[in-house]
């Protein structure tokens, strides 16, 4: 078991639902945590909402607006958890964003702004970690999706983007365990937190559809729980849910019949 007190934790998308579930079970845990997130009155919050977290000197919870699309702030993000705790042992790409619109009504550019934050974020900010990484011999995580694994109607962008993160860290971990550092994909299905009203729509404006859930919502705090342990444990992938369980199996064993139910289960969030 991988033991967490006094480690360095990198968390993206920090300041809300899960990112600040993780941010809350890390420290419980006696972690040190950058919390990085591009809304400036959510990082403010964040730190308000957190139990008194060390001195000026020696913080236990530190905050810094990062918007992990730019390249030049993963980098200064990284030198920020260098400065304060003398390196990063942990990174967590949490932040991501999703979309709800059929293909045919959507305009490229809102799968172009997916993958640039779901997948290009979580490239950019593991180049920056992963020196540090490779010497402190840490772990990197990644949040998919059962959609990084199944297809999911009326989410092509938002699928792409979590296929491509089992693609890229499967991939990276072949490279790097062998050098002492956890690669861990998360597939949580729904949980309760603000990407489903947050979503963009055909136009890259907010989604105005309902969404639909399949199998019930989980909390923040129990998929935060779960992820904790997984990574202590050092596990390759977590399932936390039933959900994500039975997608997993059902999409490999019966794929079309799986496919078939979710289209009976979501194409009502698309008809007039």
């Amino acid at each position: 078991m991988r033991s967490f007190a006094g480690r360095s934790v990198v968390i993206t998308g920090a300041a809300g639902g899960l990112g600040q579930a993780l941010v809350a079970v890390f420290l419980q845990a006696g972690a040190r945590v950058l919390a990085l997130d591009c809304n400036t009155q959510a990082l403010v919050a964040l730190r308000e909402a957190m139990p008194p977290h060390g001195t000026d000197k020696a913080p236990t919870l530190a905050t810094l607006v990062c918007d992990i699309t730019q390249p030049q702030d993963c980098t200064a993000a990284i030198t920020q958890a260098v400065a304060l705790w003398g390196g990063v042992d942990v990174l967590v790409n949490n932040a991501g964003i999703s979309h709800r619109s059929l293909f045919e009504d959507t305009d490229p550019a809102v799968l172009r702004k997916v993958m640039e934050v779901n997948f290009f974020g979580a490239v950019h900010m593991t180049h920056a970690a992963l020196p540090q990484l490779l010497a402190r011999r840490g772990v990197v995580a990644a949040l998919s999706s059962v959609a990084g694994y199944a297809p999911l109607l009326g989410r092509t962008g938002y699928c792409a983007s979590k296929h491509a993160l089992h693609g890229f860290f499967d991939t990276l971990r072949t490279e790097v365990q062998e050098r002492g550092v956890q690669v861990t994909l998360i597939c949580p299905s729904f949980i309760t937190t603000g990407i489903g009203a947050a979503a963009l729509g055909a136009s890259g404006a907010a989604a105005t559809t309902p969404r639909i859930t399949t199998g019930g919502e989980s909390s923040p705090n129990d998929i935060a729980q779960r992820i904790l342990a997984a990574l202590a444990q050092g596990k390759g992938q977590l399932l936390p849910d039933r959900t994500s369980r039975l997608a997993w199996w059902v999409s490999r064993l019966a794929p079309s019949w799986y496919a078939r139910a979710m289209q009976r289960r979501v194409r009502a969030e698309f008809e007039p």
